[in-house]
């Protein structure tokens, strides 16, 4: 596979307290929840990152290095998070190690991070663990506040590290080490299968001139109407943009969700060239919509009964352009 190009994500702070554990030590700590697992899995090293809390940006940060963690429950620095309604508590097992590359704390309120603004606003609030943002957002904070010549994350952990793991039967769930593959796992995968060899044959099978390392493959967008999985832009446009749109399906696609990918092709007025259906399976017979790629994904010679790490699934992973 072609060298990573890094991305850069927001990583969203639930209080002062754990915004300042993270700063102190460098280090980024997500829960032994599907959430945390997802944002474990989507951030690679070599990525950047920085803190989003009340509405601020701190900081630029590159990961150098990820680990999950055994006995969470005793390694700190994060206290435990006990939610009154469910009465679960969550520890932080899956941890980025950081080294930090630029010292700010940006308002969100610019026009420069336009791009997670809108995804917040129309989210009505934070309630995601993080938010990949653009290259123009990252080449922004990149000559923000004053360069750092940081160390790396100063914290050590006494516990035995593991490899998270997926797998097909929920029986075999075993949280944190194990979790049931869900859609937000399968559009991580799906945005690196994107990324990383798949881009050039969309582009030309929705007849767009471009090369594909013009284009970059984002996370889940925000739309005044709902939400697309996975966003493809330009990096850098220039007069228009070009835009597609992807919705991801665990099993079989349906109708309605046709009908909804296609309202959303026509809020971009233009900009749209096109979107992808990726599901599992399709209806015998595929509806014909110019604009509309149906694609089919699939995990090469998957046993049901094993466990799969996450780069073994994204090995495994096909996807095949059906109509």
């Amino acid at each position: 596979m072609p060298e990573h190009e890094p991305d850069y994500f927001l990583i969203s702070v639930s209080n002062r307290n754990n915004l300042d554990l993270c700063l102190e030590h460098a280090l980024a700590g997500f829960t032994n929840s599907i959430n945390g697992l997802w944002t474990f899995l989507d951030i690679s090293e070599g990525d950047y990152i920085s803190f989003l809390y009340a509405a601020k940006v701190k900081n630029l940060y590159k990961v150098v290095r990820k680990a999950a963690y055994r006995n969470p429950e005793s390694l700190g620095p994060w206290p435990p998070v006990t939610f009154r309604m469910s009465g679960r508590t969550y520890y932080f097992p899956f941890r980025l190690f950081l080294k930090q590359e630029r010292d700010f704390d940006e308002p969100m309120v610019r026009p420069e991070f336009s791009y997670v603004a809108e995804n917040l606003l129309l989210r009505g609030g934070y309630r995601k663990t993080h938010f990949q943002a653009d290259r123009k957002t990252l080449s922004f904070v990149s000559e923000r506040g004053r360069p750092i010549n940081g160390t790396d994350s100063n914290l050590g952990f006494d516990s035995p590290t593991f490899e998270p793991r997926i797998v097909f039967d929920r029986r075999l769930q075993k949280i944190p080490e194990k979790f049931c593959l869900q859609e937000i796992i399968l559009q991580s995968l799906i945005r690196r299968k994107i990324n990383d060899s798949a881009l050039e044959k969309i582009l030309e099978a929705l007849s767009v001139d471009r090369p594909a390392n013009e284009f970059e493959v984002l996370g889940e967008k925000a739309l005044p109407e709902g939400f697309v999985d996975l966003f493809i832009k330009l990096k850098h446009p220039v007069g228009i943009n070009k835009y597609i749109l992807v919705e991801v399906k665990t099993g079989r696609s349906q109708r309605k969700e046709l009908d909804q990918l296609k309202g959303y092709v026509k809020e971009f007025n233009g900009d749209s060239v096109g979107a992808l259906m990726i599901a599992k399976e399709f209806p015998r017979s595929i509806p014909q919509e110019s604009e509309i790629l149906f694609v089919k994904y699939d995990f090469e010679q998957i046993d049901r009964s094993a466990e799969y790490t996450y780069e073994e699934l994204l090995g495994k992973l096909k996807l095949e352009i059906v109509r």
